[in-house]
């Protein structure tokens, strides 16, 4: 819960706002809420008017406050884990604060698509009624934390797989592209976000694992109890890692290029395509086309969350791109059309 935030939406909304408005929303004392009204007046953010119970805040100049917004380096937010889309949050973050200005486009790739993975595993995966998200950026590496109170990972592993320890669940995860969910995940989200950024740790229970590709090393230590899922990634806003690379080295190519096209045939003997994982692998890097095609020849069916990620996601993030299916079945037509209606 961003409580800066909701009181500038506030006054945006309605031109003006009390402390009584935000204490009431958020349930938080009115000391801690007037302290957040005292750093947007000293900031110039905003002016308070009236006294006693006519006291109310109206907002200084919206240049100002843009200015500000764009000036900010971090963020944290409680979100209530109903209906979340995590492309939605990374692009409010991206307009509301300056945390991702000036990125350059490799790791702002690498970047989105850690959040966004990471996000969405907390979201259905942790059966928690809340999620919190911190974000921050510094002089020299960009780095953001999930955390979620639900069942945990190494538990779920433990639980789903019937395997005997945490430690037997933490050597499945090592493995890479495992899933608790594999009706619905392909589980290469943590597998390639291990491989994409410096650090990436994953901490549950009384296991911490961490990837340090800095160190070109993986361990693991013993913490605290930690109820749920804390996983904090970084890198640095300097890394020459390239997204689209990094999922070469690990995929089969697929792709068929001309100077304007790019065809990608889906068909792979044994490939269920459900997650949004694999949607975003598979279009890493073919946003330098003027068509992408799509061949679904030998697909039944596939995922809804690998169609929304396709033609609602990331068409709506490269609208001068041309995105064309070609034979898809009645299934497959079924989910990119629901797919395109929400566009």
């Amino acid at each position: 819960m961003d409580v800066r935030e909701i009181i500038l939406e506030k006054l945006k909304k309605n031109g003006e706002v009390k402390s009584s408005d935000i204490v009431k929303e958020t349930g938080f004392s009115r000391t801690y809420i007037d302290r957040f009204f005292r750093e947007l007046r000293e900031e110039g953010v905003l002016t308070l008017i009236g006294k006693a119970n006519k006291a109310k805040y109206i907002p200084a100049d919206r240049k100002r406050i843009n200015k500000i917004r764009k000036s900010r380096k971090k963020t944290y937010k409680i979100l209530n884990n109903i209906d979340l889309q995590e492309d939605k949050i990374f692009s409010e973050i991206e307009k509301k604060t300056g945390i991702t200005k000036g990125l350059t486009n490799n790791v702002l790739d690498i970047f989105r698509y850690a959040f966004t993975e990471m996000l969405n595993n907390a979201i259905e995966h942790s059966n928690s009624e809340k999620v919190e998200i911190k974000m921050h950026r510094r002089e020299r590496n960009i780095m953001f934390e999930v955390r979620d109170r639900g069942i945990g990972i190494f538990n779920n592993i433990k639980r789903k797989k019937g395997l005997k320890s945490e430690m037997a669940a933490i050597q499945d995860l090592i493995k890479g592209k495992q899933t608790t969910m594999p009706e619905f995940h392909s589980g290469e989200g943590i597998f390639f976000t291990s491989k994409a950024g410096d650090v990436l740790a994953i901490q549950s229970s009384e296991k911490k694992i961490v990837f340090d590709n800095l160190k070109e090393d993986i361990y693991i230590r013993d913490v605290r109890n930690t109820k749920g899922t804390r996983v904090v990634f970084s890198i640095g806003v300097g890394s020459d890692k390239d997204l689209n690379e990094i999922f070469k080295r690990f995929t089969d190519e697929l792709y068929e290029f001309s100077k304007t096209e790019v065809v990608v045939k889906l068909y792979e003997k044994g490939t269920d395509y459900v997650s949004r994982s694999q949607a975003r692998r598979l279009l890493a890097g073919l946003d330098e086309f003027k068509t992408v095609v799509l061949d679904f020849k030998g697909i039944g069916t596939i995922g809804q969350s690998f169609a929304d990620e396709i033609f609602r996601v990331w068409q709506k993030r490269h609208a001068s791109i041309k995105i064309v299916h070609e034979n898809a079945k009645e299934n497959v037509l079924f989910m990119i059309n629901r797919a395109l209606a929400l566009f």
